[in-house]
């Protein structure tokens, strides 16, 4: 029901947003642990899990000893689930949301016979229709005519009247599992050198990158994860600015954090993966000046983000906007790539922009309009040149304390001590500010 009226029947009740993002990875953990009872597990839905556990029951006892260790690990884990064993798919489906239980073989109708009909998996106009016609229940239809119920209701009740009476395969088609990017290497002898580390690393390395190769994917993230002889562990991370999977750019990456680990009496066992990875098409290395630039600038952004935080390593992006302090943005630069260069449009082109913009800062003894003579940061200047006024209007979906004055006339002047300024003052003011400074 909807969420108003349910809050009208019980006015205390206690409600939170679904983390569907969440659930599903919750799904997928639990999807896997299923993995004990059968070969073949897939989702049912958005809270299901639907499993083929042909061959499988007499390991167990058979299949009413298997649901009930099924349901008592479940029940120890903190989980309230409800499952059933039928001879279909459909008909499991059925029996698992309405109580669960276990249908003997060759007993398919009457084990779900008494369920209604939206337990078919049909859509609820269809078992509205059938409702009013006095069909609730599976058994219902069981008995009656497959053409007239295909003419008058669709091919689609039918189709699932006959999957869960068996009549229709409906196989269990399980989704193949992630690819896992992840190797391992245990030493018949403890090493506790750094030099003896990172050759281990470098062999690791090469084997991880040919997996990432072979599924086209580029690691983001790596973790090494160094046992030491007394059972304790040991651990160093890495990021990186872009997909990546080169192991000599990666390895000097390591460098730095295992010379940082305590080796204790000895490491025995090395394991590397790549818990963040991005898809990475093949291309072609070495050669290109450009190549070579582009990893360059990500080795560095790489370096950089591991000693002070990706978050603190930034680039300036263009932004949409005439107002000088909103006409950029300060971006992670491992997390956004470099904007393309834009040229302006032939019949309006903008006037140029100073190559350094600072905060406003006041102009006094100033004379004239613009001003011929003024002081700014202690020192005086004398205007050559200046053109103008360019005016830029404050944006007025935007509450900037900045702009309340309203409009702004700024003037690019050229002074005989040698600074080239930009200058403005707004038509409600006499006063001048300085925001700029050109090349």
């Amino acid at each position: 029901m909807a969420l108003a009226d349910a809050r009208a029947i019980c006015p205390d009740l206690s409600t939170r947003p679904a983390d569907l993002a969440a659930e599903a990875t919750a799904l997928a953990s639990l999807r896997r642990w299923v993995g004990r009872y059968a070969p073949m597990v897939a989702r049912d839905g958005a809270d299901g899990l639907m499993a083929d556990i042909s061959g499988v029951p007499h390991l167990f006892g058979g299949e009413q000893d298997l649901r009930e260790d099924l349901q008592a690990r479940l029940e120890r884990a903190g989980l309230a689930a409800t499952s059933a064993i039928a001879g279909t798919r459909g008909a499991a489906h059925a029996l698992a949301r309405h109580g669960g239980g276990v249908v003997g073989e060759g007993r398919l109708a009457e084990g779900i016979g008494h369920l209604p009909v939206t337990a078919l998996r049909i859509d609820q106009k269809t078992a509205e229709a059938l409702a009013r016609l006095g069909l609730s229940r599976v058994a219902d239809l069981i008995q009656m005519p497959r053409a007239p119920l295909a003419r008058r209701f669709g091919p689609g009740l039918v189709l699932r009247l006959e999957q869960a009476l068996g009549a229709q395969a409906e196989p269990v088609a399980a989704e193949a599992d992630p690819p896992h990017f992840g190797v391992r290497m245990t030493l018949p002898e403890p090493i506790g050198k750094q030099e003896d580390v990172m050759a281990g690393l470098a062999r690791l390395l090469e084997r991880l990158c040919a997996k990432l190769a072979l599924h086209h994917m580029g690691a983001r993230r790596l973790r090494l994860d160094l046992r030491r002889v007394d059972r304790a562990m040991a651990q160093v991370e890495i990021g990186l600015a872009r997909p990546m999977r080169d192991a000599a750019r990666i390895a000097a990456l390591f460098a730095k954090g295992v010379d940082e680990v305590d080796a204790g009496f000895g490491i025995d066992a090395l394991r590397l993966s790549a818990p963040v990875v991005e898809h990475l098409a093949p291309e072609q290395i070495g050669g290109g000046h450009a190549v070579q630039s582009d990893d360059a600038l990500a080795d560095l952004i790489s370096r950089l983000g591991n000693r002070i935080g990706f978050d603190r390593a930034l680039r300036l992006l263009p932004a949409e906007s005439l107002i000088p302090e909103r006409s950029f943005l300060l971006v992670p630069a491992a997390y956004a790539p470099p904007a393309a260069a834009r040229q302006p449009a032939p019949p309006k082109r903008m006037p140029p922009r100073p190559i350094a913009l600072f905060p406003p800062e006041p102009i006094t003894a100033a004379s004239g309009h613009p001003p011929a003579r003024f002081q700014w940061r202690r020192m005086s200047f004398t205007t050559l040149r200046a053109s103008g006024p360019e005016r830029i209007a404050a944006e007025w979906w935007f509450d900037d304390p900045m702009w309340r004055t309203g409009l702004r006339d700024y003037w690019r002047l050229e002074t005989r001590e040698g600074p080239r300024l930009w200058l403005f003052h707004t038509p409600q003011s006499p006063d001048w500010y300085a925001q700029g400074e050109f090349a």
